[in-house]
């Protein structure tokens, strides 16, 4: 089987999860930090995904920097189906949540003209929130596609 970039235990694996759980995490820290998120549904989604994908990422990062310490090997069909499934569940759960944070969003500022009628409202904070929940995301997905390749070809 050949060498992907991003594959468990290899250097690029674990820059892969550790970059999806700081995004995540960071998601997750700025969002709870804005006053009144919990009105808003799509904002909760955001906080429940990205702490989903921020436990999956560090998780794996963990056993990633365990398999580089110990060189060992994670390339087994029944790991790789493991990461595969939890990949692609948690990328698309994150892809969903930001979607919906970033619609809300765009209605908040862009259609409601809520930020600018309401000082008191944190859109900056919603705003820097779900583009770290898509960076996130854009981590997880390139992860999900090299995890499902590393199946495809095994």
């Amino acid at each position: 089987m050949r060498e992907l970039a991003g594959s468990p235990g290899t250097w690029s694996g674990l820059s892969l999860r550790l970059g999806q759980f700081l995004f995540a995490a960071a998601s997750v820290c700025v969002m709870a930090t804005a006053v009144g998120f919990a009105n808003y549904t799509a904002f909760c989604y955001l906080i429940a995904s990205m702490g989903l994908q921020a436990l999956w990422s560090l998780g794996l990062a963990c056993l990633d920097g365990y398999a580089l310490r110990l060189k060992k090997d994670l390339h087994s069909p029944v790991l790789v189906s493991l990461f595969v499934v939890g990949d692609w569940v948690t990328s698309i759960l994150s892809f969903a949540a930001a979607c919906s944070a970033g619609g809300v969003v765009v209605l908040f500022d862009r259609d409601a003209f809520f930020c600018s009628r309401d000082p008191n409202l944190p859109c900056g904070a919603f705003e820097l929130a779900t583009a770290f929940s898509f960076l996130s995301w854009a981590l997880s997905g390139t992860s999900a596609l090299v995890m499902f390749w590393l199946l495809a070809s095994s």
